[in-house]
């Protein structure tokens, strides 16, 4: 028997990093008894001989969508035009990514699209999330992006076609990760990456992930989706348990008029919490 980390899976098979040994693997029927399901990122024991996954290690984190575990870092791909930006999308990937106990951080992609006026509005807005302790970057940066991954395991998530295969091919040339145009009847991408998988660009262990455009929080309870808004913990408002809603008195509300929090941020938050009842 031999300890290792899944790294690949396509269908019902697994792939195994075991060492320096890769093993394709099946996992034993128990799983589904258990109601189990292997994830890549899983610590597990196999048996070598017979290729079969025999048990998975607890897992310090997970996320459903994309389906991985045992994360380090979460790297939000994040396009500013063709597919368009979503604030909304944004938002939504940063409090599951938080709920899950994973650091998110946000690599913005396809600056070279937008106008002057529109590289203003987005340095604002990358300062904003950098001044709430959310680490960003852009794809013109990759030396800076590689120094924070080194040594982590990374999974990247974001809207399909928001560049998340070119940003792999773009921090190792020799992957050749297969991308695609934009639809532009659709006004999204194209889904390219069927299949999740680490990748290794030397000491970095990245997964690329199937793209999405919706994201559900129906799993989390109101309290917590209001927790991760980090802008939100230090308010003074005339009532303890100010929601920052219809009370009066609130002092996000003021500071949102105010514009010392971002609009869309206080927009997001109202959303999420009516989806969640």
């Amino acid at each position: 028997m031999l300890k290792g980390r899944i790294i690949k899976n396509i269908s019902n098979s697994y792939v195994v990093k075991a060492g320096d040994n890769y093993y394709d693997c099946k996992a034993r029927g128990k799983f589904r008894n258990l109601k189990e399901t292997p994830l890549v990122g899983d610590l597990v024991t196999i048996d070598e001989v017979n290729n079969y996954i025999l048990k998975i290690e607890p897992r310090k984190n997970a996320l459903n969508r994309p389906h991985v575990s045992n994360i380090d870092i979460a790297l939000i791909v994040t396009s500013l035009k063709k597919p368009d930006l979503s604030l909304n999308l944004l938002d939504k990937e940063i409090v599951s990514i938080i709920l899950e106990n994973i650091k998110p951080c946000i690599c913005f992609t396809k600056l070279d699209l937008l106008d002057k006026k529109e590289l203003k509005e987005f340095t604002k807005l990358r300062e904003y999330y950098e001044n709430i302790g959310i680490k960003t970057f852009t794809n013109a940066n990759l030396k800076e992006l590689k120094k924070f991954l080194m040594h982590k395991y990374v999974v990247l998530t974001g809207q399909t076609g928001a560049g998340k295969s070119s940003l792999i091919n773009m921090l190792d040339n020799t992957k050749n990760i297969q991308v695609d145009t934009i639809s532009e009847s659709l006004g999204r991408g194209k889904h390219t990456t069927r299949h999740t998988e680490f990748y290794q660009i030397k000491d970095i262990y990245i997964a690329d992930t199937p793209g999405f455009s919706s994201l559900l929080l129906d799993k989390y309870t109101d309290l917590e989706i209001k927790n991760t808004f980090s802008e939100f913990k230090d308010a003074t408002c005339k009532y303890r348990n100010c929601w920052h809603l219809k009370e009066d008195g609130c002092q996000i509300k003021e500071k949102v008029a105010k514009k010392e929090i971002l609009e869309s941020r206080y927009r997001n938050y109202i959303s999420f919490l009516k989806e969640v009842k």
